[in-house]
Order: structure tokens, then C-alpha cells, then sequence
């Protein structure tokens, strides 16, 4: 894929409706030349997040935000994989408990399914994938993947973050990343890691 320059990719629309996500990917894009804008503001409509991966997902999002906004799109796609669960709840993570579940009863089935499990076989990672597109018949999306490795708690701690950041527990830090200061968490988390490698990939 050609280097796009700053100048083809100086607006770029964010393609997700996760106020979490919003809040989390504009602090760490702030400070940069790109001008992101959330997709909210051109009323795009929720993808229907057909895909059987991380990436098969964040294309069809990207794609979505491009299709309706004729802007380049950065889109993500990620979830927190369990090894006692054979990595659920996986990209079926913001649903786990349902369609429309809350992400409190996601992280209550989460716990209850791991009812039992030994603290030692509670392993589990956050994976994060990153699409950029230049626009949405891009043959050649840029996609950047990270993983942030830690295990599951048998309680929720914290009240930072969003999602199961509560009940992941991070054993560099000896916290949840609910209890990490935001700066931090940008840095070592998933989405701050696969950010990273494509705004060096951008050269931005």
C-alpha cells in the first residue's frame, strides 16, 4: 500500500458509535495534525458487524464510514478473549449478554461462566485491530493488531475505563485497567499499542 501523506489523510472520520471508544481514541489522537471527526456527526448509520474476526469486522465498519461520508476512516474492532472459555467472549464481546446488553451484565455473565475457574487458569488478553481506509472501495486497507495480555478477576475493581476493563486484571501494574490513569492505560493498552503502529505507519 502507498504511504498516504498528510495532506490525503488530514480529516478523517472515526468509525465507531462506543462513547468509550470516542472518548478513549480522541485522547489519544489529541495533539495531532489529523482533524478526527466521530462519525456521529454525520448521522452514519451502525455497520452490521458481519465478520468472523477482529479484521473481517473493523473493514466493514471503516468501510461503512467511508461509504457514508466520503472521508477516509479509521475504524477498530476489539474484545477481550478468555482461554478457559476457548477465547469467548472474543469478538462477541460488547454483546456477550445480548444485543443490547450493558457492559456491567457483559462482565456479569463473563464472571458467572467463569464460575469456579482457578485464579491461575483465568488468562485472558484484550486484542485490538485498527483499519485505516483511504476510502471505502480501498483495496488495500492499512490494519495494525495489538494484544494487552492479563487475567480475569472474580470481581469488578475500579471505576475507570469502560467494558471489561473492571475485571481485567494487569500484572505489570498490580491493578485492574479500571484503577490505571488514563495516561497510562493510553500507553500499554491494546488500542493505545495498535494506535500507535498506525499513526507511525501514517508517519503523523
Amino acid at each position: 500500500m502507498p504511504e498516504p501523506d498528510k495532506k490525503t489523510v488530514s480529516r478523517i472520520v472515526l468509525a465507531t458509535g462506543n462513547q468509550g471508544k470516542v472518548r478513549e481514541m480522541s485522547q489519544l489522537l489529541s495533539g495531532l495534525v489529523l482533524d478526527i471527526v466521530p462519525q456521529s456527526e454525520f448521522d452514519v448509520p451502525p455497520a452490521d458487524e458481519t465478520g468472523l474476526t477482529f479484521i473481517e469486522n473493523a473493514i466493514i465498519k471503516a468501510r461503512n464510514a467511508a461509504h457514508y461520508t466520503g472521508l477516509p476512516a479509521i475504524a477498530d474492532d476489539s474484545g477481550i478473549e478468555v482461554d478457559a472459555l476457548q477465547g469467548a467472549p472474543g469478538i462477541y464481546s460488547s454483546r456477550y449478554a445480548g444485543a443490547s446488553a450493558t457492559d456491567e451484565k457483559n462482565r456479569e455473565k463473563l464472571l458467572a461462566d467463569l464460575q469456579g475457574i482457578d485464579e491461575s487458569e483465568r488468562t485472558a488478553r484484550f486484542q485490538c485491530v485498527i483499519v485505516y481506509m483511504q476510502h471505502e472501495n480501498d483495496p488495500t486497507p492499512l490494519v495494525c493488531q495489538s494484544a494487552w495480555e492479563g487475567r480475569i478477576l472474580f470481581e469488578s475493581l475500579g471505576v475507570g475505563g469502560f467494558g471489561y476493563d473492571p475485571v481485567f486484571y494487569v500484572p505489570t501494574h498490580c491493578c485492574t485497567s479500571a484503577e490505571l490513569p488514563k495516561d497510562e492505560k493510553n500507553r500499554i493498552s491494546h488500542r493505545g499499542q495498535a494506535l500507535q503502529k498506525l499513526l507511525a505507519s501514517l508517519k503523523v
